[in-house]
């Protein structure tokens, strides 16, 4: 695994907004508001290390990216380098929080809200505990 990626982005500029595409990354696309390359170049940085973080889990060859003197554009069409450098982007992928539902009975619940409980800090807690990490 590389630290440092360094991709083209083709910008296709259209009425309706923004499409952003990378050539040697198949799947990984993004887009902007009409108007607002800076919006679209952020979401291309924030794709392309989303797009390479996951091809790094699934063990997925990671390309070599293609000079930009190769890429074939159309008129509306505009090439950019974007890079990222992957530490940071590994390290917020694996730190991001997801929502799990839990069901409580409904009197734990009204309980735990009375004495100000914070369920999710709680749970992540007895979890930790659970499985050796605290």
């Amino acid at each position: 695994m590389k630290n440092n990626y360094a991709y083209i982005a083709v910008l296709d500029y259209a009425d309706d907004g923004i499409n952003v595409s990378f050539p040697d990354l198949p799947g990984c696309f993004t887009c902007a508001d009409a108007g607002d390359t800076e919006a679209a170049l952020k979401n291309a940085k924030e794709a392309l290390g989303l797009h390479l973080f996951g091809m790094e889990q699934d063990n997925e060859p990671i390309p070599d990216a293609t000079p930009i003197t190769k890429i074939a554009l159309e008129k509306n069409q505009v090439p950019v380098i974007i890079d990222v450098f992957m530490p940071s982007i590994r390290a917020t992928a694996k730190t991001a929080f997801v929502k799990k539902t839990l069901s409580l009975p409904a009197w734990l619940a009204a309980m735990a809200d009375e004495k100000k409980v914070n369920c999710s800090k709680l749970f992540q807690e007895a979890l930790k505990s659970f499985l050796g990490l605290a």
